[in-house]
């Protein structure tokens, strides 16, 4: 799953996928003909999700100040995603970024917000300020 589907998917409570090297046992006695027709269902609709809200909410229970609303690095960490300089290029590479990735700075801000522009794309409840 991309970082952006990791992101999206931990914002709207989606469950990532298990490979199914990972699921074991009798789950990988599964047919290959079910396996196709389980892959095939649509994907169901995500829910509005207020994102101030549930950020707050993460936000007060981390146990360190962390500022989701101006950080993609504090966001993904809020999400329990992996933040590091490797997994944000990756991102700005998933989202389209054009300019200097060793400029991380320039880069973080474009990602931040591009993040909250896809959240609010999904139907999530993203104040204006966030958004521009």
């Amino acid at each position: 799953m991309s970082i952006l589907g990791r992101i999206i998917g931990s914002i709207f409570g989606r469950a990532e996928a298990a490979p199914a090297t990972a699921l074991g046992g009798a789950k990988e006695a599964i047919s290959g003909a079910a396996a196709s027709v389980a892959a095939a269902e649509p994907v169901k609709a995500l829910s509005a999700v207020d994102l101030v809200a549930l950020m707050e909410s993460k936000a007060a229970a981390a146990g360190q100040p962390l500022n989701w609303r101006t950080s993609i690095v504090d966001l993904m960490k809020l999400l329990n995603l992996d933040s590091s300089l490797g997994a944000r290029k990756e991102l700005a590479t998933e989202l389209g970024y054009t300019g200097d990735m060793n400029d991380s700075a320039t880069m973080n801000i474009w990602l931040h917000k591009q993040v909250m522009k896809k959240v609010a794309e999904n139907g999530g409840t993203v104040p204006a300020d966030l958004l521009s």
